[in-house]
């Protein structure tokens, strides 16, 4: 797990500099950032493993860049770090593309953690799928490395979370996946304030890969458990 690097898109001068010490005892690298369009300009020239960002930043603030990273099709992952804990802030965060989300003040102990738990859902998908590269789901494909899926001819680009919950469901066809068991491989367990948020995901994939949405083939709820998938 050690030895991957980090950028901290943090304007607390003490703050930062007591997270990077600490992260780097875990063996990390970590690069240190105090502004938010400086941050965004340093992850484009050089994508880090990890993403650790405050929301609250001179410059641009953290959503922003969050937004405008995804929006260009970086993936990698991010971890915000705020004062602003109001479930409203989390949703917003996590919706903008954000991998998980630290309210301050926070234990550096529950940091490294949430550190360790992103970057190994990240090991995860990178990894090779017992389900495959690609599923196929009718007219439909979902090419898991490059996040696109393929409907009838025409190719779509997915974001990193909708492909995480495909695979996650992909690799126990015909099982039923708990909501919790979803919410807790593609984002941490404590990153929603609701396990009902992964309902939207599961809405948007049937829209894009159903035949008819209302009445899906393969993307299927079982009421009071969760989802299954029938390829």
């Amino acid at each position: 797990m050690s030895g991957e690097r980090l950028v901290l898109v943090e304007d607390e001068v003490h703050l930062a500099e007591v997270i990077a010490e600490n992260l780097e005892l875990e063996g990390w690298t970590v690069d240190v950032i105090g502004d938010g369009q400086v941050g965004l300009d340093a992850i484009r020239d050089n994508t880090p493993d990890l993403v650790l960002l405050d929301v609250m930043l001179p410059g641009l603030d953290g959503f922003t860049v969050c937004e405008v990273l995804r929006g260009e099709g970086c993936d990698v992952p991010i971890l915000f770090l705020t004062a602003r804990g109001a479930s409203d802030d989390r949703i917003r965060g996590l919706e903008a593309g954000g991998d998980d989300y630290l309210v301050k003040p926070f234990e550096l102990a529950e940091l490294i953690l949430r550190v360790k738990a992103v970057l190994r859902r990240t090991e995860w998908m990178r990894a090779e799928s017992p389900a495959g590269d690609v599923l196929v789901l009718g007219d439909a494909s979902v090419d898991f490395a490059s996040y696109t899926a393929t409907v009838g001819g025409r190719e779509v680009e997915l974001t990193a979370k909708e492909t995480m919950i495909l695979r996650c469901l992909a690799e126990r066809p015909g099982e039923v996946v708990t909501r919790a068991q979803v919410v807790d491989r593609v984002w941490g367990y404590d990153a929603f304030p609701t396990l009902r948020t992964v309902d939207n995901f599961i809405v948007r994939l049937r829209r894009l890969l159903e035949p008819d949405p209302k009445n899906p083939r393969y993307l299927h709820t079982v009421r009071g458990a969760g989802y299954r998938l029938t390829p």
